[in-house]
C-alpha cells in the first residue's frame, strides 16, 4: 500500500508538470520548438513516443516489452503485466544551432513528451490514455528590403516574420492479444491547438506606409490509428517480432482569425472558419513498420521504417500555412521517409548484488527527409541517440536519461543548416494494484 501511495503521488506531481507545460505553449507563453523550418504548415513534427523510445533512435513499432509503456503502436499495450498499472512522463529539451551562410544564431527549448496511464481491461486486453505534442511551431527572423526600387518608391524597409504555437494530441488506445502471438489495437485521437503567425513590414521615413498582418488560428482535428504486432519463438533464446501502424489523415478545422493594418489604422479584420475539401488543409495519414528481435530478456533491437505523405495536405496557399514566393510557394509538401534503428543491453534485472547490472542501456540511430521541400530541394535530417534507464524503487520503475545528436538541412542554395543536441528525461511508473487479497 505504501509503494502505490508512493506512485499516486508521482502521478499526480507529473500530471501537474504536464498542466503547466501545455498552459505555457498556448498561451505562448514560451517557444516550445524553435526552428526557420517552422514557418511552414502546422510546424515541426514531434516523434511519437517517450524517452524510453527516444534513446533507442525512435524505434517501437515492433516492441514488446512489460517494463515500459509503448505508445508507437496501439497494439503493444498489450505487452505488459495483466495486474499491473502503469504511467510515464517524459521532458525534452534542445539546444540548436542555425548556420546560413556566414550567419550564426542559437536556442533553446523545452517540452513534454508524453504523459500516459495503462491499465489491463480483462484477460489479454489492455488500454492506455494520454496527452503528446504532435507539432511546434516557433520563429523568429527578418532582414532588410534589398530591392532598389522598392527602396527608391518607398524608403528603407525592414522586414520581420514571427510564429508561435502547435499541436498537441489527446489518445485513447485499447488492444487485445490473441494466442499469445498476434496483437491488434485501435487508437482514437484528438488533435488541439493554437498558432499565431505575423509579418511586419517597417517603412523608415514613411510610418503611414508599415503593413502588419496577424492570422491567430485555434486547430482542432481528429482521427484514428490502427496497429498490429506479432511475435514468433525460436528457440528458447530469441523471438523475432513484427509490427506495423497505420494512421488515418486528419481534416484541420477551427478558425482562422486574419487582421491587417497599414499605418496606424486597421484596414482589414476577418474571422473565418477553415473549410474542409478535398485539398485541405489536413494532416497526413501515416504508414510504418517495424522487425525485432529479443534475446533472452537482455538484448533487443528493431529497425523501423515511416512514410507519411503531404504531398496533396493543401498547405502551400492556405492562408495562415503558406509560405510564398514571388511566382510560386516557397515550402511544398512531400513524402517523409525515415528509417530508424535502435538496441537495448540490460545485464540483469534481477540481479541483487551490483547495481549497475540492473540499468538499461540503449544507443539508436535515425535518418530520413522531412515533409516539405524548400525551392523544390528536399530537406535531409539525421541523428544518433544513446541513454539508459535507471532503476528505483521496486518492479520496474525507472528514470530514463537520453541524449540526442543531430543534424538537418544544408548551407547549399542558401538553405539554413541546423544542428542540435537534444536532452530527454523519463519517468516510468510500476505497480501491482489488481492483485486480490488472499486471507488465510
Amino acid at each position: 500500500m505504501a509503494s502505490r501511495k508512493k506512485v499516486i503521488k508521482l502521478v499526480v506531481l507529473a500530471f501537474a508538470a504536464m498542466n503547466c507545460a501545455i498552459a505555457s505553449a498556448i498561451d505562448g507563453g514560451s517557444y516550445t520548438g524553435f526552428a526557420p523550418y517552422t514557418v511552414f504548415g502546422i510546424g515541426d513534427l514531434y516523434s511519437a513516443g517517450s524517452a524510453y523510445n527516444a534513446t533507442m533512435g525512435g524505434v517501437g513499432i515492433a516492441t514488446r516489452n512489460n517494463r515500459y509503456i509503448n505508445t508507437m503502436n496501439p497494439a503493444a499495450v498489450t505487452a505488459r503485466d495483466s495486474l499491473a498499472f502503469m504511467s510515464d512522463f517524459s521532458m525534452y529539451g534542445q539546444n540548436k544551432l542555425f548556420r546560413q551562410g556566414d550567419l550564426k544564431s542559437a536556442n533553446n527549448t523545452f517540452n513534454l513528451c508524453d504523459f500516459v496511464i495503462s491499465f489491463p481491461l480483462w484477460k489479454t486486453s489492455a488500454m492506455m490514455v494520454g496527452v503528446r505534442p504532435f507539432s511546434s511551431t516557433g520563429y523568429s527572423y527578418g532582414y532588410y528590403e534589398t530591392n532598389e526600387k522598392v527602396i527608391y518608391n518607398v524608403g528603407n524597409a525592414a522586414h520581420a516574420y514571427s510564429g508561435e504555437g502547435g499541436l498537441y494530441q489527446v489518445f485513447a488506445s485499447a488492444g487485445i492479444t490473441f494466442a499469445k502471438r498476434l496483437s491488434i489495437g485501435a487508437e482514437y485521437e484528438f488533435y488541439f491547438g493554437d498558432i499565431t503567425k505575423k509579418y511586419t513590414q517597417t517603412i523608415e521615413d514613411n510610418a503611414a506606409l508599415a503593413l502588419s498582418q496577424l492570422y491567430d488560428m485555434a486547430l482542432t482535428a481528429h482521427s484514428a490509428k490502427f496497429g498490429l504486432q506479432y511475435e514468433q519463438p525460436v528457440g528458447n533464446k530469441l523471438r523475432l517480432g513484427f509490427g506495423a501502424t497505420y494512421r488515418l489523415s486528419a481534416d484541420l478545422l477551427g478558425y482562422n482569425e486574419y487582421s491587417k493594418s497599414l499605418g496606424s489604422i486597421a484596414t482589414e479584420i476577418r474571422s473565418d472558419t477553415l473549410t474542409v475539401s478535398p485539398g485541405g488543409p489536413r494532416i497526413a495519414g501515416e504508414l510504418g513498420v517495424g522487425i525485432s528481435f529479443t534475446y533472452m530478456d537482455k538484448l533487443r533491437g528493431e529497425i523501423d521504417y515511416i512514410r507519411t505523405d503531404w504531398t496533396n495536405c493543401g498547405f502551400e496557399y492556405a492562408p495562415g500555412f503558406a509560405v510564398n514566393g514571388a511566382d510560386a510557394p516557397v515550402f511544398r509538401g512531400a513524402v517523409s521517409q525515415k528509417v530508424r534503428l535502435g538496441v537495448e543491453y540490460l545485464p540483469n534485472i534481477s540481479d541483487i548484488r551490483y547495481y549497475h547490472k540492473k540499468i538499461a542501456y540503449r544507443a539508436g540511430a535515425y535518418f530520413g527527409t522531412e515533409n516539405y521541400t524548400v525551392f523544390g530541394q528536399p530537406i535531409s535530417t539525421f541523428g544518433i541517440t544513446f541513454g539508459a534507464t535507471l532503476p528505483v524503487f521496486r518492479w520496474y520503475n525507472g528514470v530514463t536519461i537520453g541524449m540526442e545528436l543531430g543534424q538537418r538541412g544544408t548551407l547549399e542554395n542558401d538553405l539554413v543548416k541546423e544542428n542540435y543536441i537534444g536532452i530527454s528525461v523519463g519517468f516510468n511508473l510500476f505497480d501491482i494494484w489488481f492483485r486480490k487479497n488472499q486471507y488465510e
